[in-house]
């Protein structure tokens, strides 16, 4: 396929470049072999070859090719209480909403109907790679993983593993270190198993829900299969005042310092919210290579802080984009942006010197900064990047301002999902505008 049109793409963390006319030509693998500009001698005859295979694909006046987006932090079943009970403080958020909810998915039936209407969601939104928490039901994670599969979007899927029980109910979580630790193990092996049968892009994730809800022995054992089995991390770290303090009185440790000691802190983890970091935790990240999900919308309502992004991003500290689906609502990435972008402004107004990022810098996390987080050659629109794409209108542009750099911002905040007319992963379109179904 060969695209023609105009095309925004992050170049870094303060810089989107804008091409206005290019041709994006992918290859039969899915990835992006080209990118020509209009002034490049073989524009024409490349577009000639196109049309006359019937694999050009031009981008209308007004719209605009995007990379897709990469959500690093969605509880997969919290969707359905998205909005609900954000009122309340954490630990009751958990204790009477999040933990019924989430023990409701061994029901496979159930899970498959909301895991259904969460893919197909996020993917509306342009989110084309998510890092996904699953519950404790290996059956059921591997139920959004075939749903993941056959949407088309790539996924990172983890089997949670919560095994204390000072710190979680009886009607949900392992009964055992053991048991926690075989059905992770299980969990690894046929998740494998399936991305070798369909050859979809599926990977598995060690996940431990946090430090407060794992004993010492399945923190231990988690990392050991991280290792053994060379994979991703994700837990939440540092989230809250009261986490932070949890893991001082326990281990007499920061967080940070926990998940470090139990070989959770790698170069392939990632660590959800982040509001009570100190720079030494900060130093400790970069020393690991570890990113942080940077969830915006639900720091609001759980975090105590806002995450200083700017600070973070100069401690060379890789950050990402989350909603943290369900403690943020929206399953929208534009949505979290503009959080992203109005927190750091009353993190100004609150004292911290030069806290406030932009739209081009948000845009950063959202695309270039998950892609590094999750070791993923995707993010951007050039040569040898995968062909994971949005194509956006700007509703506004026959009334308003069409200079590159107000396109972008009004594109930034103004998008939703009915502006989203197609998403596409690997080249492979998973979205028409007003089809809310997967592949077609």
């Amino acid at each position: 396929m060969v695209f023609e049109g105009a095309i925004f793409s992050s170049a870094s963390f303060d810089k989107a470049d804008f091409s206005p006319k290019v041709l994006t030509c992918i290859d039969r693998s899915g990835m992006i072999d080209r990118v020509i500009s209009v002034d490049e001698p073989d524009y024409k005859s490349v577009k000639q070859t196109a049309e006359n295979l019937n694999i050009l694909h031009p981008i209308p006046k007004g719209s605009y090719l995007l990379p897709g987006f990469i959500d690093l932090h969605v509880h997969a079943p919290q969707w359905l209480q998205a909005g609900l009970a954000l009122d309340k403080p954490l630990y009751e958020w958990l204790q009477n909403y999040t933990f019924p909810l989430e023990a409701k998915y061994q029901d496979l039936d159930f899970a498959k109907k909301s895991y259904t209407s969460l893919v197909n969601e996020l993917l509306a939104n342009g989110t084309t790679t998510v890092l996904y928490f699953g519950s404790i039901h290996t059956d059921a994670n591997l139920v959004l993983a075939d749903i993941c599969a056959q949407a088309g979007q790539r996924a990172f899927i983890g089997k949670v593993a919560m095994d204390n029980p000072e710190q979680t109910p009886d009607f949900y979580r392992d009964s055992s270190s053991k048991e926690s630790l075989e059905q992770t193990e299980l969990f690894i092996q046929r998740l494998f198993d399936l991305q070798k049968k369909i050859s979809a892009e599926l990977t598995p994730v060690i996940t431990p829900r946090f430090v407060p809800s794992c004993t010492d022995e399945t923190l231990a054992g988690l990392g050991q299969l991280a290792a053994k089995y060379n994979l991703p991390i994700q837990s939440h770290c540092s989230e809250s005042i009261w986490e932070d303090n949890y893991a001082t009185e326990r281990f007499n440790l920061r967080d940070a310092e926990v998940l470090d000691k139990f070989h959770l802190l790698t170069d392939k983890s990632v660590m959800a919210h982040g509001t009570q970091l100190s720079d030494s935790d900060l130093d400790l990240f970069n020393e690991r290579n570890t990113a942080i999900a940077h969830c915006p919308i639900s720091n609001v309502y759980f975090g105590n802080s806002v995450l200083p992004v700017k600070h973070t991003h100069e401690k060379n500290v890789e950050i990402g984009m989350g909603t943290d689906i369900s403690g943020g609502f929206s399953p929208s990435i534009y949505r979290n942006i503009q959080q992203a972008v109005m927190s750091s402004q009353i993190l100004q107004d609150s004292g911290e010197a030069d806290a406030r990022i932009s739209a081009t810098n948000a845009f950063y996390l959202a695309t270039v900064g998950g892609a590094k987080a999750l070791h993923v050659k995707t993010g951007q629109i050039k040569a040898g990047y995968k062909a994971d794409f949005q194509i956006v209108t700007d509703q506004y542009s026959e009334l308003m301002s069409n200079e590159p750099q107000d396109v972008f911002e009004r594109l930034i905040y103004h998008t939703t999902k009915s502006e989203i007319n197609e998403v596409y992963v690997s080249g492979k379109k998973v979205i028409n505008r007003g089809e809310n179904h997967g592949r077609k």
